[in-house]
């Protein structure tokens, strides 16, 4: 039997209660907490399994976007590298001009890097705060990691400028540019 509690000892020498009855109070005290015990920590339990299975989850969508920002900055470091790798030199004196974020940038070109450039064979790519020269299937490969990185691409234009997109471009498609226009 389980010991009486001080307050029970006392109600006993005061000749209020029996001890056969202190005794069946007792034993009911014990078979309440263990029989509410049990389905309370079950209940515990599955909240708990439900914290670590939420917790599991969040570390899961946590890696995944680290994994996918590690991807990405491996892809753009790939693009830089192969600009890098691949520019081509710049030689010349005439002045090539093209917008990048609304402002009017310019690249010192000669007469044949003019003509590749119009005709889409070379593209130009953003290299930190310089500008590059790119033969096309190398400014391909930079697209298929890092799209930003593409600045100017004629090659790309010529099938959306090929098509006149309103009565405007069909009417200023008779007039022919000059070929020694610069702009």
């Amino acid at each position: 039997m389980a010991k009486p509690n001080p307050l029970q000892e006392q109600l006993l020498k005061a000749g209020l209660v029996k001890k056969s009855k202190v005794a069946e109070v007792a034993r009911e005290q014990v078979k309440a907490r263990h029989g509410k015990g049990a389905p309370a920590s079950s209940e515990i339990q599955r909240d708990a399994e439900r914290a670590r299975a939420d917790k599991a989850e969040r570390d899961r969508a946590l890696e995944a976007g680290r994994k996918a920002q590690a991807r990405t900055a491996e892809l753009r470091a790939q693009a830089r590298q192969i600009i890098q790798d691949r520019k081509v030199p710049r030689t010349g004196e005439g002045e090539y001009r093209f917008t990048v974020d609304g402002a009017i940038r310019t690249l010192q070109v000669d007469d044949d890097l003019r003509r590749k450039l119009s005709s889409g064979t070379l593209v130009i790519a953003r290299l930190d705060e310089r500008f590059e020269l790119l033969p096309r299937v190398t400014a391909d490969k930079v697209r298929e990691r890092d799209p930003a990185l593409i600045v100017l691409d004629h090659g790309q234009d010529s099938a959306e400028a090929a098509a006149p997109t309103s009565e405007d471009d069909a009417y200023y498609a008779q007039f022919k540019v000059p070929d020694d226009l610069v702009w």
